[in-house]
């Protein structure tokens, strides 16, 4: 399944709860996309996520349910130096 990159803007610090994550994951799950982790800035305003989707519209479906920014969406592939660097040793 296609990786993705999603940059989210948040007007105020975002605080997640677990009642927030289990509903975003929820609306995921009924839109098809799957959360594999975040990143969150220091100040707690911007994060950068990946997931896996079959495509962006899908991920944008999803944002707009949970009432989140999705500002930025990239494909991207993956790439392990670690695997690399083990497969030539």
């Amino acid at each position: 399944m296609p990786l993705f990159l999603i940059e989210r803007n948040f007007a105020e610090k975002i605080e997640l709860t677990v009642d927030g994550v289990t509903s975003i994951s929820k609306i995921n799950g009924e839109e098809g996309v799957n959360w594999l982790f975040s990143f969150l800035s220091a100040d707690k305003r911007k994060s950068y996520c990946l997931y896996e989707a079959t495509n962006p519209d899908a991920i944008r479906e999803a944002a707009r349910r949970a009432n989140v920014p999705a500002d930025v969406i990239i494909e991207v592939s993956q790439f392990r130096p670690e695997l690399m660097l083990a497969a030539a040793a």
